[in-house]
């Protein structure tokens, strides 16, 4: 096993520590390691980040529901519209993306730098959002209208779906903002939905690509691994100050991925 690949083993065990330190994030690690580290193309990477991220957040939800902070029903109804919107996503819109989005002179987007760009935009709206020091969230007992989740749901899912993420880091202040669910409830509820979106997302995947099981298999192992680790750390780790500290490194990131597909 070369060091790269060993690196990448270890990047996977991080990417399952954030996860369940935080309730997302491993999609923001899992494209950038998979295309830059490892050498995969965007396009599967987004699909093996699906899977790696679904799977370890499938463990992450049950070890969560037994501490009593996963809400089964809100999860649910986030779920429904975002597995939809992603697996539609997935199996038909990014296959029919055309592989050069534009051409000018010397100046060429192709499809694989396109969704990378896009990828580091959310990472730079979701940066700023956990950096941000929001203090006093005001939880009310009011529930909103189930319209009104659905089509958040959508808006997720189809953006999760583009660009290959778990969705966690939007779905933690939709439950957080839209849902009244405290923080902690909203990390534990967020991996429902995103085990739930990116699996069936996945399975889009499956149908277009070609995908090396073995190595997948063994990177999601991994990762779960991480989550158990994280999930039994988080009881003793502020997940404020954590939060904030992955939104900076969010950040870095965000603008190494620009640099990287704009030089």
């Amino acid at each position: 096993m070369d060091n790269t690949l060993i690196l990448g083993y270890i990047g996977a065990l991080v990417v399952g520590l954030v996860l369940g330190l935080i309730g997302g994030g491993g999609s923001i690690l899992t494209v950038p390691l998979l295309v830059y580290l490892l050498g995969y193309n965007p396009i599967l990477a987004t699909a093996y980040s699906l899977f790696v991220v679904g799977t370890t957040s499938l463990v992450g939800t049950f070890q969560k529901y037994k501490k009593g902070l996963v809400d089964i029903k809100t999860g649910l109804a986030f779920s429904f519209p975002s597995f939809l919107a992603v697996y539609l996503s997935r199996r038909f819109l990014v296959p029919n993306i055309p592989n050069t989005l534009f051409a000018l002179g010397n100046l060429t987007l192709t499809k694989e730098m396109g969704i990378m760009i896009f990828f580091s935009i959310i990472m730079l709206i979701s940066s700023i959002s956990m950096i941000k020091n929001k203090k006093g969230n005001k939880i009310s007992d009011e529930k909103q209208a189930y319209y009104k989740t659905f089509i958040q749901g959508l808006i997720i899912g189809t953006i999760t779906g583009i660009i290959g993420a778990g969705g966690g880091f939007l779905y933690v202040p939709a439950l957080v903002l839209w849902a009244n669910i405290p923080m902690k409830k909203a990390v534990g509820t967020s991996l429902i939905i995103v085990s739930i979106n990116s699996l069936i997302g996945f399975i889009g995947d499956v149908q277009t690509l070609e995908i090396e099981w073995t190595f997948l298999i063994l990177f999601t192992l991994t990762s779960v691994l991480g989550i158990l680790i994280g999930v039994f750390l988080s009881k003793y780790i502020s997940g404020k100050k954590l939060k904030k500290s992955f939104g900076f490194f969010t950040l870095i990131m965000a603008i190494y991925i620009i640099y990287r597909e704009t030089n």
